[in-house]
């Protein structure tokens, strides 16, 4: 197939572009750059340009494709349900172009999408329509698309991590950074799901390959990994020391953070990987936490 994919310089959507063009498939990658563009080249990736913020550049890329995978979002949190509105209508305005057909659509949302009730694993089975967080526009928007006749099937992300990148850790470890320690609240009995990003891209070839229109996927490799266990892990790592906050330090140390920074997520994949034939073989999050790949060096 002719895969539309967005985010395809991204982090996800990199590692994407190898495992379909491996597993014979043509990509044509969303960028908005020319730097961008000569990655995809580079990557046996054909171009195609657009932008989140024209959601019509990207329906007319999905036009020229025989399926769509969707990874690209603004992970600026600061304008969090923003671009979680943006991440809506680019969504619409891709399902237009694909109602009636039955080309893939994948999706992307996150694993709190299947939350139960408090302390429970969230499901592929389940969609918390009255979720808080607003990622649940994704969701919604792919429902919308979907009753307009597009073949819509979902990925729904945990902690996506390497060496460098570890999905919302990533902004935790600069604020440990600036603030000269890690932080956890209470006994750090959160838990956040994870999973390595090469094993999350070869579930987005899975899910392509094995399409099935209505499907929600949970990317976990790790059901969950507690907040204290991720903040002992980057104190080793940056050299710096590991403290518990009360509930009323948080927003203090956190600030704008503090909402994410508080969530218990866990999450199962045991659904995915029975449908998927699905086997996570990468490094675990606490692994790669201890090998982070810090430029700067111990923090002292």
């Amino acid at each position: 197939m002719r895969v539309f994919l967005t985010g395809a310089t991204g982090f996800i959507g990199s590692r994407i572009v190898p495992e379909l063009i491996t597993a014979g498939h043509e990509v044509l990658g969303l960028t908005r750059s020319d730097e961008g563009a000569a990655t995809l080249i580079r990557a046996g990736a054909q171009v195609y340009r657009g932008t989140l913020e024209d959601p019509e550049t990207l329906a007319r890329g999905a036009a020229q494709a025989d399926a769509v995978i969707h990874t690209a979002f603004d992970h600026d949190f600061s304008n969090f349900v923003a671009n979680c509105e943006k991440d809506q209508r680019v969504i619409e305005a891709i399902g237009d172009t694909l109602a009636g057909s039955d080309k893939p659509f994948l999706i992307t949302s996150g694993v709190g999408m299947g939350n139960g009730a408090p302390g429970e694993t969230a499901l592929e089975q389940r969609f918390d329509r009255n979720n808080a967080n607003p990622r649940k526009l994704s969701e919604m928007a792919g429902e919308a698309v979907a009753a307009r006749g597009v073949s819509v099937a979902v990925v729904r992300l945990p902690q996506v991590h390497d060496t460098q990148r570890q999905g919302l850790i990533t902004p935790m470890i600069e604020i440990a950074r600036a603030r000269g320690f890690v932080a956890y609240v209470g006994e750090g009995a959160e838990r956040w799901s994870a999973a390595h990003v090469t094993d999350v891209a070869r579930l987005y070839r899975l899910a392509l390959d094995r399409h099935a229109a209505g499907a929600r996927y949970n990317a976990v490799a790790e059901e969950g990994v507690s907040a204290r266990q991720i903040a002992e892990a980057i104190g080793r790592r940056l050299g710096i020391p590991v403290r518990s906050l009360t509930a009323e330090q948080v927003p203090q140390y956190y600030g704008a953070f503090a909402h994410f920074a508080t969530m218990d997520l866990p999450a199962s994949g045991q659904w995915t990987r029975k449908h998927l034939d699905w086997t996570p073989t990468g490094p675990v999050l606490l692994s790669d936490l201890e090998h982070l790949n810090d430029k700067s060096g111990p923090a002292r």
